[in-house]
């Protein structure tokens, strides 16, 4: 394995709880066909996503969910 592929990220898995993030791409699937393209995302969870993993790991179904509304 080259130094390269040993820095890179695990697009496979989420970059805020690391739990596999379903993404249609990666299973090599249309990007129409993703979980993304039909539910939202939240800009919050996207801001989480560590600067360095930003645009090449995409985050989980679960994570993507806007935060519940305090009261």
């Amino acid at each position: 394995m080259s130094p390269a592929e040993h820095d890179a990220p695990d697009t496979s898995h989420c970059p805020l709880c690391g739990q596999a993030n379903q993404c249609a791409i990666v299973a090599g699937l249309p990007p129409e066909s993703c979980w993304c393209m039909n539910e939202p995302v939240s800009r919050e969870a996207l801001a989480r996503v560590p600067e360095e993993q930003r645009g090449k790991a995409c985050i989980c179904p679960a994570c993507a969910r806007p935060a519940p509304a305090s009261d």
